[in-house]
């Protein structure tokens, strides 16, 4: 090595596979750390124990050790305990007052004293457990005030001083905002930090934004998402603030972790595939999922796939409008997911009105989800907003052609079809609008049913892209180094 010195990082997220997961903030917590060079890099993780996590994850945790810490006027215990995951150290706060529930996230008010407590925890534990990081790298709203903590810390304490953050914004729509007089109740931090440089926006405390302000670096989970939040549209009223930063803000697209993602030896599909045999492999999927869920039994026929939430800003008011019309075409629809009650109703209804068309599975499954990932000709994504997206990566895996709107990570991941040129690994639309949708839809048909060959082609560029967290990692790193 040199004599290189190893760099030791702690990510501090409020959920990392396997141990507790709501959306893709976990896979990124859970899985990127495994990818860093580790004769360079030292990471470690941090995240807090619920007492919802499965049992066969509780039983591996070992105690560390315990503390009490002042969160204000009140003293609570801080417990740590540790276990090692695919070599990665994970730590575990342990506060039963404030980590109970079904749920890692509760209501609001409940949910804003929790990660206050998370983030102070995080660095209290620091001295205590032998791991003093060159940079936290912090995520999401939920770690937001441990930047303004450890800016607070270094006043009286020779530890903390010279320990860098980097704040992740994974959806910049979710940023934990409340009254400032309970906030400064709650977290015990000085008049001096909520002021409308600092924590505060709009007369609210901002935990997202106090995180963007203090710390050293800020990035995104996508190029063009770090540029679209620079605007008014996708910037959540702090547009002001991320060209303030410009010059301190970057995107890095995730990734997605290849052996899971895997057609070649996915155990949850019928027929394993590669990029070489696809053109005959692929296909006994689709009957197979055609059997399994009630649909006409047609090899031929063009399937298109869905696995999302089911939310305005998937793109899913686009989708009500035009339904009707795509199921007169040549197509199947496989829909999987949960979300709001009009969209889980409307392909619930489509499902009846065009039985042996539309398979609506309102729930969500792991395995059904690989299923139609490797059973579907197609994949639609038409999000409003998009930070990163990985179910076009998943799609690209598995050699299944995604059809998006030109948006955050979508935009960065898929490179429309170029008919002239030969080249492109999806389809792609650029306004919000549901009849270029449906043009993008349907142009994608011509070429499935028409251009075969094309197609096969657009299928194979696909799954040769790399999108696994290795490349992620690689930017991230640099990015470390840079500090």
């Amino acid at each position: 090595m040199g004599g290189r010195i190893m760099k030791k990082i702690l990510f501090a997220t409020s959920e990392a596979v396997p141990f507790i997961k709501t959306g893709g903030l976990a896979d990124v917590a859970g899985s990127l750390p495994k990818y860093f060079n580790n004769e360079k890099y030292d990471v470690r993780v941090m995240l807090p124990k619920y007492m919802c996590m499965k049992d066969i994850w509780k039983e591996k945790l070992q105690y560390k050790t315990h503390f009490y810490m002042d969160l204000n006027w009140r003293k609570q215990y801080v417990g740590v305990l540790e276990t090692e995951y695919d070599g990665i150290t994970f730590y575990f706060i342990d506060n039963e007052y404030y980590f109970n529930g079904f749920a890692p996230y509760g209501d609001m008010y409940a949910d804003i004293e929790k990660f206050a407590f998370f983030s102070k925890a995080v660095l209290s534990a620091l001295p205590l457990i032998d791991f003093r990081p060159d940079i936290i790298h912090c995520h999401d709203w939920q770690t937001g005030l441990v930047p303004i903590y450890l800016d607070n810390f270094r006043f009286g304490n020779e530890y903390y001083r010279g320990i860098k953050t980097i704040m992740t914004i994974h959806n910049l729509k979710f940023q934990g905002t409340w009254d400032t007089k309970r906030v400064r109740d709650i977290t015990g931090l000085p008049q001096y930090y909520f002021a409308p440089d600092k924590l505060e926006a709009y007369k609210d405390a901002n935990y997202l934004k106090g995180g963007i302000v203090y710390a050293d670096r800020v990035t995104t989970v996508s190029n063009t998402y770090a540029e679209e939040i620079k605007t008014p549209f996708y910037g959540e009223r702090l547009d002001g603030l991320m060209n303030a930063r410009a010059n301190c803000l970057s995107g890095i697209v995730n990734g997605i972790d290849y052996e899971d993602f895997n057609p070649e030896t996915n155990p949850h599909i019928v027929s394993n595939y590669s990029v070489s045999n696809f053109r005959k492999e692929k296909v006994k999927n689709k009957i197979e999922l055609q059997k399994e869920l009630n649909l006409a039994q047609d090899p031929k026929v063009m399937m298109i796939g869905v696995v999302s939430r089911l939310t305005d800003q998937k793109g899913f008011d686009l989708v009500a409008c035009v339904l009707d019309e795509l199921c007169q075409d040549a197509i199947q629809l496989v829909v999987l997911g949960t979300g709001e009650e009009q969209y889980e109703n409307m392909f619930r209804h489509f499902a009846w009105k065009y039985s042996g068309k539309v398979s609506a599975n309102i729930y969500y499954s792991d395995p059904m989800s690989h299923k139609i990932y490797a059973s579907s000709d197609a994949f639609l994504m038409p999000s409003l907003f998009e930070p990163c997206g990985l179910s076009q990566l998943m799609s690209l895996r598995y050699g299944t052609v995604p059809i998006v709107r030109e948006t955050g990570g979508l935009k960065d991941t898929v490179e429309p079809y170029n008919e002239f040129e030969k080249t492109g690994t999806g389809f792609s639309f650029t306004n919000y609008n549901a009849h270029e949708m449906m043009a993008t839809v349907r142009y994608a048909e011509c070429i499935y049913y028409d251009k075969k060959r094309d197609w096969n082609k657009i299928v194979e560029r696909g799954m040769n892209k790399d999108f696994s967290w290795k490349n992620s990692a690689k930017q991230y790193e640099e990015l470390y180094e840079s500090m």
